[in-house]
Parts: structure tokens; C-alpha cells; sequence
């Protein structure tokens, strides 16, 4: 769970953290075969009382970690296999990118109803009364549900006075909002690719942590030892990921510390993005679209054209703040390579197309930077701070939560066209975007711009976020009130290039 350090945090920390240094480090990357026996030590395991289960699935975590295959467990192979081939700086992501750890997953039910020991007994059953298919009966003074009859539909959830009757639902279908968690021959979870946009929720959901996204950390390292300059692109959304000493000026420092060339806000992209969405919606809207959609949220927008290919031409075709943000540092600088980081998983499996490939090099999330912050021993209040940077607006910092894209465009088409009515709607999870598209396919939304976001909370509920949802929005808004520069329009981008060149 997002926000709380748990031994499901820490073991992805340490993964991230021993690549990462391995990576540094240099050498035979062969010793990769090791690792397990480093972090988990001894005779008894930490985590689960098999020591050899457990140092089977941390391998598997590091060779997602370095962008390998999840490996067939029928086939005997070796943890290294493939890692020469990774141990590039070009490497990008072979799909799938979510991937589960079949052997550590515990096949938990899909979905079941089922009594719980506070159940008293009591002489009126009325759990027994409302059951529309007779299944609950009395077996020595306790209700019993027979599965076989139950169609899951909660009558007697409500009904028990107790609360002694409840829903069991597999953790990581009922986070996917596209329904693509189904069960293998084994009972255990299996991912439906057809359906995957790479979200990522079912990752942060699973309190087993047997499902794990590949990473572009070990290839980001490497990049770092060059010569190359290396420039890190972070999303709005960064604000309180590091705790309180990983302000802006100290993750600057710390990313310099790291050996990043220096950091620049992907809320600039956002700026640009707010004006080229509303420009496109005066246009377009409703002349020759019934509604537009956002489009900086790959897994919305992907779930958008797959599931409604007639509304397609109606998701924005304007670039996203990360590419508008990476373009704008490699007009700058060609030669150099730019880091996303950020809080989606997502944008891995955007940063792979071949359109984007040329402005943006690697993706990271904030966990996964915060292991190589760890592996390279920066420490935040130690850091020297790195210096401010040039200001963003509070619109384009806003992009970060839910309902703050269609609040930027909308400002933005105020200025433009003051006396253009604006009607929005918003939605968060893949769940209820997908509802929201079913309403606009109805005719429910002409007219209207459409923002969706994946994530519940919008990007700073992210599958690759440090902080809890509600805190990093809190601190969000601080931010967005100490900016001098409100709206998108206010920001001056010939200043900004100026200030990627001298830096």
C-alpha cells in the first residue's frame, strides 16, 4: 500500500538498490547470481518460511529489475541468462512489462461471499430471508453459504446486523480497471494482455508483491558512467515523494549528486500541453468532434482508443508533458539523453514507441530512483542544494491530480475565448474512465471536455509513488500557492530554453 513502509516496500527497495549498485559498479554482471543469497542471508527466510522460495521469487524481482523475462520455472536456466544482452544503454522495454511471479502468487479467490466467525446464530437469519437463490442454510446454530448457489450479490452483506458476512475479492483484479486479472489452470493470477494498458495497479495492490514491472534502472546507471550527458526530466508530481528534505532545490542537488547533468520540471511540458489541448478544443469542439478528451494519461488514452476505436479521433493528439518536456531539453542539447521519472508505470510502455524513442531514453519511477539514491548513499539532508528552478505555473503543477488537466485547459481556454462555455467532466481509475467514455459514447458529453486519469487520485496515486495519496496532494496545493505564475499562459518558454542552455 502506497504511503506505508512495509516488508513488501523494503524488498522492492533493496532489489532496486543492489541493481542499481551492481550497475556502478561494473564488472562481471554474472554475480547477479548472488544476490539472492545477499539479501536474503542465512537459514530462515524473512518473509516466508521456505528460505529457497523466497530467494527464488527476489530473483526473479532482479531480473525484471534489469529489464529481463520473467523465466519459464518448468526450464532449468540461470538468473544471469540474457543480462550481457541488457547491460546496454539502449535497451527498452520487451513486453510484457507487468509480469507475474507465478510461484509467489497465492491464488487467492476471484470473488467470493462467505461467513465469518462473528456470525451469533441469531433466531431471525435474516441473511437467510433476502438470499435470492436459497443459499444460505443453518449448520449448527451458524449460517453457511453454499458457494455453488451464490451469484456474489451482498443482499445478506447488508442484511446481517453483525456485519459477520463479507466479500472476498482477489486484491489485484479488483484494482484492475480493465478487468484483465483472470485465473490460470493452477487458481493463480494470470494478466489478460489484450486488456493490460501497464497501469500498474494490480502491482501496488498485490499484498503478496508477486507481480513485479520491468525496469530500465540498470541501463539508466550505466548511461550515468558515461560521458554522455544525462538530463532527468521529473513530473509534477515529485513533491513530497522524497519526505520533507526532498524539496525541489535539495532533489535537484541530489540528482546532480547521482550525476545527472541537472533536472528539469516536466510541468513545463504541462504548460504546453494545456495550451496545445485548449487550442485543439476551440477548433475542433464541437464542430468536428462531439467532445475531446485529455491526453497526457497513456493508460487512459490507450483504454480510450482500444475499447472505443469509433471515438479514437476524439483523445487529444497533443503530446504528452513528458515528450513536449524531452523534446524540448534535445533541441537544447541532441547529443544528450533524458530520464523520465516519475510516478507511472505506464510511461515505460509510452516512452517505447518508436514515435517517442528519440526524445525520451529511459523511464524511471520515483521508488525506483529513490534506490539509486540509496545505492550511491546520497542522503537529502546532507545534499547541497542544486538551486530553484525556473518557475512553472501552479496550473501545470496541477496536472498531478485528478481534475487538474481539464482545470489547466480550461483556464487556458478562458483567456483565449472569454466568453466560451466549458462544461467538464473527470474521471479517475480505469473503472470509471471507462464509464465516463460509455455516457460520451451515449451522447451524454457532447460538447464537454473529457479528462481521464488511470490512477485513482490522478498521478499522485501512481503505481510507482513513495507517499501516501492524500499527503502528496496536500503538499501539492502548498506548491501550487507559492507559485508566482498561475495560469499556462503566464509561463514563458523562450525563458525556460534559455535557462536549459546556460545551465
Amino acid at each position: 500500500m502506497r504511503g506505508i513502509y512495509s516488508n513488501k516496500t523494503k524488498v522492492r527497495h533493496d532489489v532496486f538498490k543492489e541493481v542499481a549498485r551492481m550497475a556502478f559498479e561494473g564488472g562481471d554482471f554474472s554475480r547477479i547470481d548472488e544476490l539472492p543469497y545477499k539479501l536474503v542471508p542465512g537459514e530462515v527466510g524473512k518473509n516466508y518460511d521456505n528460505i529457497f522460495l523466497e530467494r527464488a521469487i527476489i530473483g526473479e524481482r532482479l531480473r525484471a529489475t534489469i529489464g529481463l523475462p520473467i523465466r519459464n520455472i518448468t526450464e532449468h536456466s540461470m538468473l544471469s541468462d540474457g543480462i550481457d544482452q541488457s547491460a546496454i544503454e539502449e535497451k527498452y522495454y520487451n513486453p510484457p512489462l507487468i509480469n507475474i511471479i507465478k510461484f509467489a502468487c497465492h491464488a487467492c479467490p476471484e470473488k467470493r461471499t462467505f461467513v465469518t466467525n462473528a456470525c451469533q446464530g441469531c433466531i431471525e437469519h435474516p441473511c437467510r430471508e433476502v438470499c435470492p437463490r436459497g443459499a444460505i442454510s443453518m449448520v449448527n446454530g451458524k449460517s453457511v453459504i453454499d458457494e455453488e448457489k451464490c451469484i456474489n450479490c451482498g443482499k445478506c452483506i447488508n442484511a446481517c446486523p453483525y456485519n459477520a458476512i463479507v466479500r472476498q475479492e482477489r486484491p489485484c483484479a479488483k484494482a484492475c480497471g480493465m478487468n484483465a486479472i483472470k485465473s490460470d489452470e493452477f487458481g493463480r493470477a494470470d494478466i489478460d494482455y489484450s486488456q493490460c494498458v501497464s497501469c500498474g495497479m494490480c502491482l501496488v495492490s498485490c499484498p503478496f508483491s508477486a507481480i513485479v514491472d520491468k525496469s530500465q534502472i540498470f541501463q539508466t546507471c550505466l548511461a550515468l558512467k558515461s560521458d554522455v550527458p544525462i538530463y532527468a526530466a521529473v513530473a509534477p508530481s515529485f513533491i513530497s515523494q522524497f519526505g520533507a528534505a526532498g524539496d525541489e532545490e535539495h532533489l535537484r542537488g541530489a540528482l546532480k549528486a547521482v550525476g545527472f547533468e541537472d533536472m528539469v520540471e516536466v510541468a513545463i511540458g504541462a504548460d504546453l500541453c494545456a495550451i496545445q489541448e485548449a487550442e485543439d478544443f476551440l477548433k475542433e469542439v464541437p464542430e468536428n468532434l462531439p467532445f475531446m478528451g485529455t491526453s497526457c494519461c497513456p493508460a487512459w488514452s490507450v483504454m480510450a482508443k482500444t475499447q472505443f476505436p469509433e471515438y479514437a479521433n476524439c483523445i487529444s493528439m497533443t503530446l504528452t508533458p513528458m515528450v513536449l518536456t524531452a523534446r524540448m531539453i534535445k533541441e537544447q542539447h541532441p547529443d544528450a539523453k533524458v530520464v523520465f521519472i516519475g510516478p507511472c508505470a505506464a510511461k515505460k510502455l509510452e516512452a517505447s514507441r518508436r514515435t517517442v524513442r528519440s526524445a525520451v531514453d529511459f523511464v524511471l519511477t520515483f521508488e525506483e530512483m529513490s534506490g539509486i539514491f540509496d545505492a550511491k548513499g546520497i542522503k537529502f539532508d546532507e545534499v547541497e542544494s542544486g538551486g530553484k528552478l525556473q518557475a512553472s505555473s501552479a496550473d501545470a503543477k496541477g496536472f498531478a491530480v485528478s481534475g487538474g488537466v481539464a482545470k489547466a485547459v480550461t483556464n487556458v481556454i478562458k483567456q483565449m475565448d472569454p466568453d466560451r462555455e466549458v462544461k467538464v467532466v473527470s474521471a479517475e481509475g480505469l473503472a470509471e474512465c471507462k464509464k465516463m467514455m460509455m455516457l460520451a459514447k451515449a451522447g451524454k458529453y457532447n460538447g464537454y471536455l473529457l479528462e481521464g486519469m488511470a490512477c485513482p487520485g490522478g498521478c499522485v496515486g501512481g503505481a510507482g509513488v513513495l507517499s501516501d495519496v492524500k499527503k502528496a496532494s496536500t503538499e501539492l496545493e502548498k506548491a501550487k500557492e507559492a507559485s508566482s505564475l498561475k495560469s499556462s499562459t503566464e509561463t514563458n518558454f523562450s525563458s525556460y530554453l534559455k535557462f536549459i542552455t546556460e545551465e
